[in-house]
Formats: structure tokens, C-alpha cells, sequence
């Protein structure tokens, strides 16, 4: 043990506390959730470890968040335009077979979440779809697996679609294009799985055994003048990423746009922004960023990478973020390894990006997005159980995982 010794066990207990709190997502017998656990840890740290704020800055990825930042005031200006409301409105009053809204609210869900971040979406669509669902008398439930997959495994495809995408693109600098051309191909073909399995599951399953509710047949309103103003600036931004330009001061240039409307209030804006995971994520910087400066967690990695232990190979990367992903979750799992794991190749990033992501449909505590789904469906009386969601999550994980395995074996980006 080092001379601080003190000091480092106060780290490796913070974190340990930390991590489980991420497992449970809770601290028993109160009611803080995961960003209040980090918030507290982040504290807890500084007192650890005598650091002031300003030195903790030093383990916090400020790039990243200010383009998850960026993001999030983008979707908030889709979202007060009633987009959001509209798309989950004519998804569950489409014509069609019930396979037929299934498609179509993947599909929706995927697309949006590659472009503008899958806990957004998440967050956005479940309660009018509910609703929507109900008042034709479909069980919800499947569609909410399908919506919740959907936009995890849509999110796969771009460097932007979800948070820890986000974090390995601003860590590693991967290039916007080649991130779709590696990851694309199995998003999409993962897409086709997440519809298999939850049609083979509920096929006959679909009406609910109660009578339908009556629901509105009036789509919410779109207010066009906002509306335009956000697919502009989406483009905008899509292009400035193309174009290899710097991604966070793109998404706070955008978002800056944003901000100045005559329509819209700032505070209203303001309050779209899901702060909450925000905080999850500088708090969990600072506790990792301790941990990862002891001298026995560089000795300790190295001594795994020296054995032939290193996550730069399939056999290792895949279980690792499988298992990891439904333990602690998988933005912990993405900011705790890249915090140990120095100077990982690029190659390898873009595995973990598509990896981690997949994982995260096995249960519902791998990915926020599942989380994020359910207590959104809970709140207009919608209950997806977790053995529900596990029953297809699981096949879905697994059969994607091992696509997106075969795939970039197949094109040379990372070896067995």
C-alpha cells in the first residue's frame, strides 16, 4: 500500500459503495437514485482525498459533457414542439396489424435515437404511446420492450446515439462516418432481431383482457415554427460532425441557437435538460478518476494486460461489458474502464461502443433507456415487469451481441 494508505481506502470503499449503489440504484431506505448516489461519492471523494473542486475538475471529461449537454437543449426544442408527442401519437393510431406498430415503433424509436440520444427518446414517447395503445385495446407491454431495444440498439449506430458512445467517441476522437460504416450494419440487423423475438413472444398476445379506453382521436400539436428551427440546426450539426469538426463546441454552438427564440422560454429549455444524468456523470468521472490515480490500480491493470487479460480482444471485451453492462450499468461500465485502461486502441473503442450498448437490453438495470422506459410507462399506469422485459431481452442480447461479434470479426476490427 502506498504511503497514503489511508486515503487510498477510503477510495477503494467509496467505490465500492458507488458501484453498488449503481447495481441496486438505490440506497436502502431512502429514496436517492443513481445521479444522487454519484453526487454524494463525488463528495465523499473530495473529503477523501483532500482535493479542492478545482482539482477535481482534472478527472472530469468536460468535452463530453458538453456535447451530451449540447444534445440534450437540441431534443428539448423537438421536444417542446410537440414532436415527440406526435410521432408516439401517429405511431400507436397507424393502421395495420399489430406486427405492422411494432415495426413501425422500433423503427420510429431506433432512427431518433441514433441522431438525438437514446435516453431521450426514451424518456419522450412511452406515456402517449401507452395511451394511444390502450385506447385501441393493444397490451402496451410489448411495445415498450420494442421501444426501449429499439432505441438501445438504434443508438448503436452513430457516436452520438447514447451517452457512453458519446464518452468513447470524445475519449478516442472516432471518426463520425467510420463509426456508422463499423457499427451501422449490426444496429440494423439487430433491429430484425429485437422484432423477431417479440413477435415470436407475443404473437395472439396482443389485445389487452380488458376493454379498450376511450382515447382522443386528436394528434397533439406541432408547433412548426420551432419544429423547423430544430431539424435546421439538427442538420447543421450533423454536417459540422461530418466534416470532422470539434464535436462539443458544435453541439454548445447549437445549442446557443437554441436558446435564442422568440417562441420558446430559456427556462422551459432549461428544464428539458435531464440534469440528473448529467450529475450521474461528473460524479462517477471523480470517483473513478480517484480510483484510477492509486498506484494499484495501474499496477493491477497492468498485470492483467501483461497476462494476456486485456480488453482489446473479443474473448475478453464481450463478456466483460456483458456482465459489467447488468451489474453497474453501462455508462459506469463504459467512464470506470476507460478511466483504468490507458490508451486503448481505436479498433477496440468502436467494439466497446457497440458492445456495451447491445449488453445493456439483457435486463432492465443495464441500460438507463430501459429504466428511463418503465417508470415513464409507470407513471400512466403501464407496469413492464422485469421478467417480462428479461424473457425477450436476453434472446435479443444474446443474438445480437453474437452478430455484432461475427460482424467485425469478419471485417478485421478486433481478433478473438
Amino acid at each position: 500500500m502506498s504511503s497514503g494508505a489511508p486515503a487510498d481506502l477510503s477510495v477503494l470503499a467509496i467505490f465500492g459503495l458507488t458501484y453498488a449503489g449503481m447495481a441496486t440504484g438505490r440506497i436502502p431506505g431512502f429514496r436517492t437514485d443513481r445521479a444522487g448516489i454519484a453526487l454524494a461519492a463525488a463528495i465523499l471523494i473530495l473529503i477523501a482525498t483532500g482535493k479542492s473542486p478545482a482539482e477535481a475538475v482534472g478527472w472530469v471529461d468536460l468535452p463530453t459533457l458538453a456535447l451530451l449537454f449540447g444534445l440534450m437543449v437540441l431534443s428539448g426544442k423537438f421536444s417542446l414542439s410537440g414532436f415527440y408527442d406526435y410521432c408516439a401519437f401517429r405511431i400507436s393510431h397507424a393502421g395495420g396489424s399489430p406486427e405492422r406498430l411494432l415495426a413501425v415503433t422500433i423503427i420510429v424509436a431506433a432512427a431518433l435515437s441514433a441522431v438525438l440520444a437514446n435516453d431521450i427518446i426514451a424518456f419522450a414517447m412511452p406515456p402517449l404511446l401507452c395511451l394511444g395503445l390502450r385506447g385501441r385495446g393493444l397490451n402496451p407491454v410489448p411495445y415498450l420492450i420494442g421501444l426501449a431495444a429499439g432505441t438501445n440498439v438504434g443508438s448503436a449506430a452513430t457516436v452520438i446515439g447514447n451517452p457512453q458512445n458519446i464518452l468513447i467517441g470524445q475519449v478516442g476522437h472516432l471518426d463520425f462516418w467510420r463509426f456508422i460504416a463499423l457499427c451501422g450494419v449490426p444496429s440494423v440487423l439487430g433491429l430484425a432481431v429485437v422484432y423477431g423475438v417479440i413477435v415470436a413472444q407475443w404473437r395472439h398476445r396482443w389485445a389487452l383482457p380488458s376493454a379498450a379506453v376511450a382515447q382522443s382521436d386528436e394528434p397533439p400539436a406541432l408547433r412548426s415554427g420551432p419544429l423547423l428551427k430544430a431539424v435546421v440546426l439538427t442538420a447543421a450539426l450533423l454536417i459540422a460532425f461530418g466534416f470532422g469538426l470539434p464535436r462539443d463546441i458544435s453541439a454548445l454552438i447549437v445549442a446557443a441557437a437554441v436558446f435564442v427564440s422568440r417562441s420558446m422560454e430559456s427556462q422551459a429549455l432549461v428544464r428539458s435538460v435531464d440534469w440528473g444524468l448529467l450529475i450521474l456523470f461528473g460524479g462517477l468521472f471523480i470517483v473513478t478518476g480517484a480510483l484510477a490515480d492509486l498506484p494499484e490500480t495501474g499496477a493491477l491493470f497492468a498485470d492483467l494486460v501483461s497476462s494476456g487479460w486485456a480488453p482489446d480482444r473479443l474473448g475478453i471485451l464481450a463478456p466483460l461489458t456483458l456482465l459489467m453492462s447488468n451489474t453497474i450499468g453501462n455508462v459506469p461500465c463504459v467512464i470506470l474502464l476507460l478511466q483504468v485502461w490507458q490508451s486503448p486502441p481505436a479498433e477496440a473503442l468502436y467494439a466497446l461502443a457497440l458492445f456495451s450498448t447491445l449488453a445493456g437490453n439483457l435486463l432492465i438495470t443495464g441500460s438507463l433507456a430501459n429504466i428511463i422506459v418503465v417508470e415513464r410507462a409507470r407513471g400512466v399506469g403501464v407496469h413492464l415487469s422485469f421478467l417480462d422485459h428479461a424473457r425477450a431481452g436476453i434472446p435479443i442480447t444474446l443474438l445480437t451481441m453474437a452478430i455484432a461479434a461475427a460482424w467485425l470479426l469478419a471485417i478485421g476490427v478486433i481478433a478473438f
